[in-house]
């Protein structure tokens, strides 16, 4: 409780620490990006993202292993990373983050691969609501739980509120887990100097997942969106 207190709210330098580890980690997905297609396995693409990290910058020292989840393993927010292939119409999950000057980033974008599949179109674009509905809902003051709120309304209206099974958020700093958690329980009042993740996410069983992860910093004005990665559904 003690180190929660000094830890919670980032000043100016840890910021643009972890402004640069947002910026390490989207540059090496776009690295990523050509080498992804029908054919290759999870692990082989986690492995390349991870030489990709480490070529644009990022601390050795990774603040998780890139998780690459795709077809009926995105349904699960917490897969790992496997020897399935990917194949076409697969929905695919790619979680990562980079380290830099011991402060990480955190993120999460969705794809489609090689051709259209409806289902996980529609539920990307939920999604993507959900997600831009609780980062409009961030700054000084509001409980982290309404921006919970913000995000889980949007899939609950949608008839997909039993298929978000996590909570909205959690803090980021020197470590990958850290207060201030954006939950449904966590009535904390969030302050300046704060940052912490927006990953809201619809886990269907059997046919695939959607996230989209973004890390925000709260300030005096509202809230900063770290990360710039488009976040519409992409095929590849």
């Amino acid at each position: 409780e003690i180190l929660k207190s000094l830890k919670i709210q980032k000043n100016h330098d840890e910021v643009l620490a972890i402004r640069k580890a947002v910026s390490i980690a989207e540059k090496a997905l776009l690295d990523l990006l050509p080498q992804i297609k029908p054919g290759v396995s999870e692990t082989w693409l986690s492995n390349q993202l991870v030489i990709h990290l480490l070529n644009e910058g990022s601390d050795p020292d990774l603040p998780f292993e890139p998780l690459v989840a795709s077809g009926p393993n995105s349904a699960s927010p917490h897969s790992v990373s496997g020897e399935r292939v990917l194949l076409a119409g697969d929905a695919l999950v790619i979680d990562w983050g980079a380290r830099y000057s011991g402060y990480i980033s955190d993120l999460t974008r969705s794809f489609l691969v090689g051709s259209e599949n409806p289902l996980i179109s529609k539920i990307a674009d939920i999604v993507l609501k959900a997600n831009q509905s609780a980062i409009a809902a961030v700054k000084a003051g509001i409980a982290a739980s309404d921006v919970d709120k913000a995000a889980r309304t949007v899939i609950t209206d949608a008839g997909y509120g039993d298929a978000f099974t996590h909570r909205t958020g959690h803090g980021i700093g020197l470590i990958a887990h850290e207060d201030p958690y954006i939950s449904s329980t966590n009535d904390e009042p969030l302050k300046s100097g704060m940052v912490f993740t927006i990953e809201p996410g619809i886990y269907l069983p059997g046919m695939g997942g959607i996230r989209i992860e973004d890390n925000i910093h709260v300030n005096e004005s509202g809230c900063e969106i770290l990360s710039s990665l488009p976040r519409e559904l992409r095929i590849i």
